[in-house]
């Protein structure tokens, strides 16, 4: 089943019900409910696929499932950075990109990348000043939004950014992992593009690897689907099979994940070892206003700024048993790390900044483990 095809019957679910019941085959006496894995490179001529760069019963089946959620024809990609490229790949030469000065490292690697290689002119804001947005939008040809933003967890005014960005003609893309289409549905606010490491939240699991893009634009859907087939980032169908088995939990999962940030998020606030929380469902997060005009929740990522530098967020992260020492985000087990491990971090983000994401384990154990570490962290 593709992912312009509709089940029958779901029309007006609520999203909590659209991740159960979506992507799966149409009902038939004895049929399965699941969509089976479909290991074919090969197909008799005479139907729309005809090879397997094209496309795939699993793939479809959790396109589908992502674009009943996201609200547009959805492709999977091999990799979150497959879908990044594969974007970037459609602008010409001498294009303008405006995106964050705080986003995810492997999007600024690739655009600082393309900018020596003088292809593209990137500009650089702080995506939560809507003013600064606005004026680096004339001349713009794709705004690359992230919101909440990774790491700092910043908030964009995206209703009013996107509106005046498809005012002037600008393209307009917003990597939505963070978020997923269950707190907020990016091509309902008009933009052209939402964008998933499907590895984070939708799968859930920290077992596999792949993105998504879904758009609302048929042109674009077949320039990004050419994009993908001419450049072979295709997923593999037991990876597609996972994901979609992912997505049946992601309702409770990220309410589970949600409530924990929000508490552990009240608690560190008063933590001696926390120089700053941030986290846009705390009241006084400068954020938080912004977040619930438009946002459905909060999420479930918050990063702290620890006391002691670098060495003392290291040593926290480095003393915890129960959440685990590790890069990535989403799963059902909680994680962090000091991003400035990783040496193409954005040099604004802070030194001594830890990102936590908070997974579904029960709330007074990743608090005592939480609290241990960084009480250890300051020893």
């Amino acid at each position: 089943m593709s992912s312009k095809e509709k089940h029958p019957g779901l029309d007006g679910l609520h999203p909590d019900s659209l991740v159960v019941s979506t992507g799966r085959p149409a009902p038939s006496p004895d049929g399965n409910i699941n969509p089976s894995i479909s290991l074919n490179s090969t197909f008799f001529a005479g139907g729309p696929v005809g090879y397997g760069r094209s496309g795939n019963e699993s793939w479809g089946a959790l396109e589908e499932a992502i674009g009943a959620l996201e609200g547009g024809p959805t492709l999977v990609f091999s990799s979150g950075m497959a879908a990044i490229n594969a974007v970037f790949s459609l602008l010409p030469k001498g294009a303008v990109v405006t995106t964050s000065k705080n986003g995810y490292t492997g999007t600024m690697v690739v655009l600082a990348k393309l900018v020596e290689q003088e292809w593209l002119e990137v500009r650089y804001v702080d995506v939560a000043d809507t003013e600064e947005v606005l004026a680096a939008l004339p001349g713009t040809s794709l705004l690359w939004l992230e919101s909440p933003t990774n790491p700092a967890l910043e908030v964009a005014d995206l209703p009013k950014i996107i509106k005046a960005a498809k005012a002037l003609g600008c393209g307009v893309a917003v990597d939505n992992t963070f978020a997923t289409p269950l707190l907020q549905r990016p091509l309902h606010l008009g933009a052209d593009i939402s964008m998933h490491s499907v590895t984070k939240f939708l799968a859930g699991h920290s077992d596999l690897i792949m993105g998504s893009i879904s758009t609302s634009d048929p042109a674009l859907f077949h320039r990004l689907f050419d994009a993908r087939k001419n450049g072979g980032a295709i997923p593999g169908p037991f990876e597609a099979w996972l994901a979609l088995r992912g997505i049946r939990t992601l309702s409770v999962r990220l309410e589970r994940a949600q409530a924990n940030a929000l508490e552990l998020a009240k608690r560190l606030t008063k933590h001696p070892a926390v120089e700053r929380v941030r986290y846009p469902g705390l009241p006084e997060d400068p954020h938080h206003d912004r977040a619930r005009s438009f946002m459905k929740g909060y999420g479930a990522i918050l990063s702290i700024d620890i006391k002691g530098g670098p060495n003392a967020a290291d040593k926290a992260c480095e003393s915890s048993r129960l959440v685990s020492y590790a890069t990535s985000l989403g799963g059902v087990e909680s994680l962090w790390e000091r991003r400035h491990r990783w040496a193409v971090e954005s040099p604004t983000i802070p030194v001594n900044l830890v990102r936590l994401s908070v997974g579904i384990e029960n709330i007074e154990d990743l608090w005592n483990d939480i609290d241990q570490a960084l009480r250890a962290s300051q020893e």
